[in-house]
C-alpha cells in the first residue's frame, strides 16, 4: 500500500486499484474492486400521497458498483475518478478536499441517466449512530435503515400495533418507526464524526452492516461534509456552526405554561380565571382556533384563513392586549396553506401565488375533508406575501407566539413557478416555510419576542425555528408514538442542532377507541416541567381526552409542575442561552457528559437537562416505582434530598414526583434544593 500524502489532517492512501479515506485519524472510506465504496444506478419510483402519508415503491433497473478507480493529487486536494468497467468510461468523479476544517467530497456524475447513488462510509461493529433528523423510535440507530423524507408520521408508528393497523385499513394513516415529520440526511458516530449528506432527494441510510453504512440517495448528491472532534459537546457545537443556531427564547415563556385552550374568548376568560384562582403559574393562552374552526370525522379541525375570527373570539382586538398586561400572552396557529373557503385564497389564488396542477389549474391538497391550496414559496412574490401575512394578521395584532403547523405535504406532482422538481423540493419545504417565519419576524424587529414552534424539518431549520414540539403523538403509553417517543425525539433532533424541543401535553391523536387518561395527562405535564416549554394541547377530540381542568387534583397538579416550571427558569435559561452560544441542546444525552460509561449510549428514556440534572420520566402507567440508570457521579435525588453514587436504582416515582436527580457539586444546588421543596 502506497500513501500519497497527508494534509490538513486527510490521509489518503492508494493500494493496488483502490484508495482508503482517512480524516484525522478516522477511517472513512474504503475502497477496493472486491468491496466498492461506490455504485450507481438507474430507478423508477411512485410516489402516493394519501393526506401527508406516503407509499413509495422504487424499482431499481440497474445498479453498477464502480469498481475502478484512478486517483490524482494536486497540492492537498485529490481527485478520483470512478469507473463500473476496467476500460470504460469514468462514470463518477470525486474531488476530496478540506476546506475550513471539513473533509468534503464533491460529486461530479458524467452519466446523465444516473439517478441512484450509494456510498458505503467504513464501520465499525461497535460503533453507534445518532441523528437523523428527529427520530421518535430509535435513539441509536444501528441495526436499522431509516428513510428520510419528511410526512406525516403515522398513527401509532408501528406496524405490529393494533391501532396503527386500524389507521392503515381506515386511512392509510399508520406509520412505521422511521416516519417523521423532520428527517435529515446527517448522522453523529460515536467515532466522533458526523457526515453530512448535501441533498434534498428521498434517501436512506442504512446502519445494519457491520463493516459500512450504505448512505442511498435517489441522486447524485452535491457534496458530502465530515467533521471530527474530540468530545460530544465539541462535535454538536461544529454541527450548529455548519447549519445555524436557534435565538434564545423569550423570556415571558418561563411565566408558567402556555394553555392551550379553544372555543372563543368566553371559554378562554373562564379558563384562565379558574387557572389562577388555583394558582398555575400561566405564561400564555395558545388558541389554535382563533382564526375559526371546523368539524370533521377526524375531530375539531381549523379554518385554514389565517386571520382573526370575531365571531368565534368577540373582542379578541381587545382582550390581546389586556391579557399581556396581566402576564398572560396570547399565541395562534398557522401553517402554509390557506383553505378553498377563505378569503386568503381567493387573493393568494388570483395573484398567481399558489402551486399548479399538471393542467396549469390551482392545485388542491386534500387535507380530510377540506382543500387547500399551497403557497408556492419558490415565487419570492408569494413569499413576501405571506410574510405580510403573518405581520398583519398576527404579529401586529397581537399575537407573540404560534405553532407554525405542517411542511411536509408537499405533493411530488405538483407544478411550481420556478420549475423547480418537487420530488427534490418535498424535503426543502419545512426549512422553506420555517425560513418565511423567522425573516416575518426579524423583518418585524420581534425575534427574541415570539416564538413559534415546528414540527416539520429538515436541513437548515436549526437557524429557522425558535422551537420544536414532537408533533401529533398518540394519547397513550406506546413507546412508538406515545409520551416516551418525546424523549428520543429530543434527543435526535438535539445531536444535529435543534436544541429546543417540547410536546404537546397529554398527546394529540385520539382515534380508534384511543382516549387520554387522566394519569396520562398528568405523567406528561411531570415531564413537560423539565423542557424548556411547557404546553398543554386539547387533542383532536377533546371531549374524549381528560383535561388540565378535567377535576381539582388535575388542576392542583398543573398548579405544583408549572411553579416548579417557574422556580427552575433560572437554570433553563442558562441553558437555552448556552444552546443559542454553542449550539448545546438543552436535553442532551447521558454520553454526552459521561462518554466514558458505555451503558450510556443505549438510553433512550432518560436526558440530562443541562449538565446537571438527569430525568427519567415515567412513560409507563400505573407505577408507583421507577427504574432508572445513573452513570457514576453523585448524584442527589430532587425530592428526597438522598445521596446516590451511580447504577441502576429504583425510587418511589408518585405522580408529581418525577425521577429526578441533580448533580451533588452543581452551581446550582441551591436553586434545585428549592424546586425539591416546592
Amino acid at each position: 500500500m502506497s500513501s500519497i500524502s497527508m494534509s490538513k489532517g486527510l490521509e489518503v492512501s492508494v493500494p493496488n486499484q483502490g484508495f482508503e479515506v482517512h480524516f484525522n485519524g478516522v477511517l472513512l472510506l474504503q475502497h477496493t474492486i472486491e468491496q466498492p465504496a461506490f455504485y450507481v444506478g438507474y430507478g423508477e419510483e411512485s410516489i402516493d400521497m394519501y393526506r401527508g402519508n406516503f407509499n413509495i415503491k422504487d424499482y431499481v433497473s440497474e445498479r453498477v458498483a464502480l469498481r475502478y478507480t484512478q486517483v490524482q493529487e494536486e497540492n492537498g486536494e485529490y481527485r478520483i475518478d470512478l469507473r463500473g468497467h476496467e476500460q470504460g468510461e469514468r462514470v463518477l468523479s470525486l474531488q476530496v478536499k478540506v476546506e475550513n476544517d471539513r473533509l468534503k467530497l464533491e460529486y461530479t456524475k458524467h452519466d446523465t441517466k444516473t439517478n441512484r447513488f450509494w456510498v458505503r462510509i467504513a464501520a465499525d461493529p461497535t460503533e453507534k449512530v445518532y441523528g437523523c433528523g428527529e427520530q421518535l423510535s430509535h435513539f441509536n440507530m444501528r441495526g436499522k435503515n431509516f428513510p428520510l423524507w419528511t410526512s406525516e408520521p403515522g398513527v401509532g408508528r408501528n406496524k405490529n400495533s393494533y391501532i396503527t393497523w386500524q389507521a392503515d385499513v381506515k386511512d392509510k394513516a399508520g406509520g412505521d418507526y422511521y416516519n417523521t415529520n423532520f428527517p435529515q440526511p446527517t448522522y453523529v458516530s460515536t467515532q466522533k464524526y458526523y457526515c453530512h449528506t448535501e441533498t434534498t432527494a428521498y434517501a436512506d441510510f442504512d446502519f445494519r452492516n457491520d463493516s459500512f453504512h450504505e448512505l442511498q440517495v435517489w441522486e447524485v448528491p452535491q457534496y458530502m461534509l465530515f467533521e471530527t472532534a474530540e468530545t460530544y459537546l465539541g462535535l454538536v457545537e461544529k454541527i450548529t456552526a455548519l447549519f445555524g443556531r436557534q435565538p434564545e427564547l423569550p423570556d415571558w415563556v418561563y411565566n408558567g405554561v402556555i394553555l392551550g385552550i379553544q372555543g372563543g374568548t368566553h371559554v378562554v376568560e373562564e379558563k384562565l380565571a379558574k387557572a389562577e384562582e388555583k394558582g398555575i403559574k400561566v405564561a400564555g393562552v395558545w388558541c389554535q382556533d382563533w382564526q375559526g374552526k371546523r368539524i370533521t370525522s377526524f375531530g375539531k379541525r381549523l379554518m385554514w384563513n389565517w386571520a382573526w375570527n370575531p365571531q368565534e373570539y368577540p373582542e379578541l382586538d381587545t382582550k390581546i392586549p389586556e391579557w399581556k398586561n396581566k402576564g398572560v400572552r396570547f399565541l395562534g396557529y398557522i401553517n402554509p396553506y390557506v383553505a378553498v373557503e377563505g378569503e386568503l385564497y381567493k387573493e393568494a389564488d388570483q395573484k398567481g401565488y399558489l402551486a399548479r396542477n399538471q393542467e396549469g389549474g390551482t392545485y388542491l391538497v386534500d387535507f380530510g375533508e377540506f382543500y387547500c391550496g399551497v403557497v408556492d414559496f419558490t415565487n419570492e412574490q408569494a413569499t413576501e406575501w405571506y410574510k405580510q401575512v403573518i405581520k398583519d394578521n398576527m404579529i401586529d395584532f397581537g399575537l407573540d407566539g404560534w405553532m407554525a403547523d405542517f411542511g411536509e405535504y408537499l405533493p411530488t406532482d405538483v407544478v411550481l413557478s420556478d420549475g423547480s422538481d418537487p420530488k427534490l423540493m418535498h424535503n426543502a419545504w419545512p426549512t422553506m416555510w420555517a425560513k418565511t417565519n423567522y425573516d416575518a419576524v426579524s423583518e418585524a424587529g420581534k425575534l427574541g419576542e415570539i416564538v413559534y414552534f415546528m414540527r416539520a424539518g429538515y436541513t437548515g431549520v436549526q437557524k429557522y425555528s425558535t422551537m420544536l414540539w414532537g408533533g401529533d403523538q398518540s394519547v397513550d403509553w406506546s413507546l412508538d408514538d406515545g409520551l416516551a417517543s418525546v424523549i428520543p425525539a429530543a434527543l435526535s433532533s438535539g445531536m444535529i442542532g435543534c436544541g429546543l424541543h417540547h410536546s404537546d401535553i397529554g398527546g394529540y391523536t385520539s382515534l380508534h377507541g384511543n382516549k387520554r387518561s387522566k394519569e396520562l395527562l398528568m405523567r406528561w405535564a411531570d415531564m413537560g416541567a423539565f423542557t424548556p416549554m411547557m404546553r398543554t394541547h386539547e387533542a383532536n377530540r377533546p371531549n374524549d381526552c381528560f383535561q388540565y381542568d378535567g377535576d381539582e387534583e388535575t388542576l392542583e397538579h398543573f398548579a405544583r409542575m408549572s411553579n416548579i416550571f417557574v422556580t427552575l427558569a433560572p437554570y433553563t435559561k442558562a441553558l437555552v442561552r448556552e444552546n443559542a452560544e454553542r449550539g448545546i441542546p438543552v436535553q442532551r444525552p447521558l454520553f454526552m457528559h459521561y462518554e466514558n460509561d458505555p451503558k450510556t449510549y443505549d438510553i433512550q428514556y432518560q436526558y440530562l437537562f443541562g449538565k446537571d440534572m438527569l430525568v427519567a420520566p415515567v412513560h409507563q402507567e400505573a407505577q408507583t416505582e421507577w427504574e432508572l440508570y445513573l452513570p457514576e457521579d453523585e448524584w442527589i435525588h430532587l425530592w428526597t434530598g438522598k445521596e446516590y453514587r451511580g447504577g441502576t436504582v429504583t425510587v418511589a416515582a408518585p405522580i408529581g414526583q418525577p425521577p429526578v436527580f441533580y448533580r451533588k457539586d452543581s452551581m446550582w444546588k441551591d436553586l434545585f434544593q428549592t424546586v425539591g421543596q416546592l
